[in-house]
């Protein structure tokens, strides 16, 4: 980045991963600003900490001083539009203009960066690895794909020894990045919008990680058929599970590697692919250095991130959000919610997110919702993408197993809850969703009168 450049343009700043380069830039003497379709509480937060944002796409809110092309940099992401009416201006002009993961790249380069990529898994294993590398006492800067129940935030700047990032295989992001360790928690089809199919996807990860120095730095969760380090359950690989216990969904179990062991370590959070995304971490953790013993304690300390089996009300009926919007993440959700709450009857609230995706794994997002009790569909989300014709909620719908599925509205949905006969309610989706969570548990509440 030149040496002018004294202020950076956020272009969609309110999400999560521009939000938290915006804090980064603004902790190191930037001036910020940015525009975003609506507020939110990272907007307010970006704004306590200096920033200037509004929520109109018009050039004629960008700020006088931000419409200097010497000193500004304009950071954009994939999700804003190409005829965008800030893009086109900023496009017009002799801006320098780079993609967010171009930037996220650059800061890449000049720390040691550790990159956990995954289809699914990432964010959780970035912010365990986040909270492990926190409480060892290592100096980090990390930025993560969720809000850290921990940390309260979606970044971390603490020093510059480690960085810790996701590393997103949307639009190919992750091959802007230059890491020195990393993992794979998972390689499902997935962006088929992208890729075009499973092959090319797995062709992208497979450069991702030819980026590392040595296939030893790459951490590769088991039958992923990538070059690495393979963790898992199975003896042949060299970072292993066992005397795995399960009590009320919460794991307790012993790590194995090539030079040392460690017995009775917790997973805090529930489902099998949380106690794989504590293992990468662990992983990771152990080969940079850290103590056994910091490991084991900050295990015990770890949250989670909101949006991941966040659990919302416990009375009269138990609320869980989550962010899957996956056949895999689905069934995964189901597990973990099975564990906990195994006699229970539970409901399962899906928003589905884009067209495509939908189009893609309508078979297996019916097979994987047909194994909950009740489930109630909403309208896609419709995202970056215009509809596809034939493809709606009802596509999913159509070919379940269960006869107990309803496609409602969003204003009918804390009324539907609260008539369910489910004493468990799982809401899932990446969309809007997450903006019916507190308006369902307010009307329950209200309903039965509980403070």
């Amino acid at each position: 980045m030149k040496d002018s450049i004294s202020q950076i343009y956020f272009l969609g700043i309110g999400g999560i991963g521009m939000s938290g380069l915006a804090f980064y830039f603004l902790k190191n003497g930037y001036r910020v600003a940015g525009y975003d379709r609506q507020p939110s509480l990272i907007t307010s937060s970006l704004v306590e900490k200096g920033a200037q944002i509004h929520f109109q796409d018009d050039p004629y809110h960008i700020p006088d001083s931000f419409k200097k092309p010497d000193k500004t940099l304009v950071v954009f992401t994939p999700a804003i539009p190409k005829n965008a009416k800030e893009r086109l201006f900023y496009e017009s002009g002799d801006y320098i203009i780079m993609k967010r993961a171009a930037v996220l790249g650059e800061l890449s380069r000049q720390m040691f960066c550790v990159a956990v990529a995954g289809t699914h898994g990432k964010t959780t294993t970035t912010a365990i690895l986040t909270h492990l590398l926190q409480q060892s006492g290592k100096k980090i800067t990390a930025f993560l794909g969720g809000v850290s129940t921990n940390l309260k935030s979606n970044v971390l700047m603490e020093g510059n020894e480690v960085l810790v990032v996701e590393a997103d295989e949307f639009d190919r992001s992750f091959l802007q990045l230059q890491p020195d360790l990393a993992c794979v928690t998972s390689m499902d089809a997935d962006h088929l919008d992208i890729y075009g199919n499973y092959e090319s996807l797995k062709m992208s990860f497979e450069e991702f990680i030819k980026k590392l120095p040595s296939p030893n730095n790459a951490f590769i969760r088991e039958q992923i058929p990538l070059n690495g380090q393979y963790f898992g359950m199975s003896k042949e690989t060299a970072i292993r599970v066992s005397n795995i216990r399960v009590d009320q969904g919460v794991y307790t179990f012993d790590l194995h590697t090539t030079d040392l062991e460690m017995l009775d370590l917790h997973c805090s959070l529930p489902g099998h692919h949380n106690l794989m995304n504590t293992v990468a971490a662990l992983a990771i953790a152990l080969k940079i250095g850290c103590n056994k013993t910091h490991l084991r304690d900050a295990l015990l300390t770890f949250e989670g991130v909101d949006r991941r089996f966040s659990k919302r009300l416990e009375v009269p009926k138990v609320v869980i959000d989550d962010y899957a919007h996956h056949p895999t993440e689905i069934r995964a959700m189901h597990q973990a919610v099975r564990s906990f709450y195994p006699e229970a009857a539970i409901l399962a609230v899906f928003q589905p997110h884009l067209f495509s995706r939908t189009q893609d794994f309508c078979d297996d997002f019916a097979m994987s919702l047909s194994d909950f009790d009740e489930v109630i569909l909403l309208d896609i989300y419709p995202a970056r993408e215009l509809p596809i014709s034939g493809v709606t909620s009802d596509s999913i719908s159509k070919k379940m197993t269960l006869n107990n599925v309803m496609t409602v509205s969003k204003p009918e949905l804390p009324f539907l809850i609260h008539n369910s006969q489910a004493n468990v309610v799982v809401i899932m989706g990446a969309g809007d969703i997450a903006m019916e969570v507190n308006p369902i548990v307010e009307y329950l509440k209200k309903s039965t009168n509980v403070a």
